[in-house]
């Protein structure tokens, strides 16, 4: 595919693992916070090896880089690989002492950390590390599963676990929901990590958005405290929002939709073990202790 990885000496490792954090996490920062280097070095590896290679990796503003066709054939090769080397790495050390799982940082806060309570108890013997992964990766080096939401398609996935199903809905304060009759046309929260939260919903449900200001958050959950603090309505996956629904403190006038994906569990390639597996029939268990949305609260 690449001509001078035939005609010459391999890239070096550290260029290789620059690309591939930088590929699965979707920026440079990350990259760097997770290889615990500088982001400038990031950018020196993989313009080194963009520059070895003959053939442009990455395409589009710094704000929003895109994979060429080049990178996108060679990212998933290079994640599949530094994940078996990590796998290889733990097993050699007689399999993890700890469980390391990865999470998107909404996920966490407003639905995991608050369940964790059961499952240490349950397992006093294992330490629990959690990590914030990337909103749109669906790996992490050094992790042993990540727990995320993922497109149905995803779920047939050998390594994926689904443990929850999505449903989408609006969601606001009951005295906001006085205010605008119309929910439609009270300002927008939307999360930058789920910018196409509305547009998704919308088409699920059928509806036009009409013209409305719209106010950006950082994470899901930062837009679901604004909701709750009566700032808007915010588009949110049932069970991040069920004891708030449940005890009034938000409404959810057009109730929650199916939505085309669903929470799951995604092993790391080559990562078994008893904590694992342990974690992930917790998570399973959980999962189906959360009651199925009313179609209109």
């Amino acid at each position: 595919m690449f001509e001078n990885l035939t005609s010459g000496p391999l890239p070096s490792l550290n260029a290789l693992r620059a690309f591939e954090a930088m590929a699965r996490t979707g920026r440079a920062t990350l990259a760097a916070q997770e290889l615990h280097v500088t982001h400038s070095a990031v950018s020196r590896q993989v313009k080194a090896l963009e520059a070895g290679l003959g053939v442009r990796l990455f395409t589009g503003p710094k704000h929003r880089l895109e994979l060429t066709v080049a990178g996108a054939q060679l990212a998933p090769a290079l994640t599949a690989a530094f994940d078996q080397i990590a796998g290889a790495v733990r097993q050699a050390r007689g399999g993890p002492a700890d469980l390391h799982i990865a999470v998107n940082a909404s996920i966490s806060v407003k639905w995991l950390i608050p369940r964790l309570s059961g499952f240490t108890q349950a397992h006093p013997g294992l330490r629990l590390h959690l990590t914030e992964l990337a909103s749109h990766a669906t790996s992490q080096r050094g992790a042993d599963a990540v727990v995320r939401l993922v497109p149905n398609s995803r779920l047939a996935d050998p390594l994926a676990t689904a443990f929850m199903p999505s449903h989408l809905g609006a969601v606001m304060a009951p005295g906001l929901a006085k205010r605008f009759p119309d929910p439609l046309k009270a300002p927008r929260l939307v999360a930058q990590t789920h910018p196409q939260g509305w547009a998704i919903w919308a088409a699920l449900a059928g509806l036009e958005l009409p013209p409305s200001p719209e106010q950006p958050f950082a994470h899901l959950h930062f837009a679901l405290d604004a909701a709750i603090a009566g700032l808007g309505v915010a588009i949110m996956p049932w069970p991040l929002v069920a004891d708030y629904v449940r005890s009034g403190r938000l409404v959810a006038p057009f109730g929650f939709i199916p939505a085309q994906s669903g929470f799951a569990l995604l092993a790391a390639p080559g990562v078994s073990s008893r904590a694992l597996d342990q974690f992930r029939g917790w998570l399973k268990a959980e999962g189906a202790k959360t009651a199925p949305p009313p179609a209109i609260v």
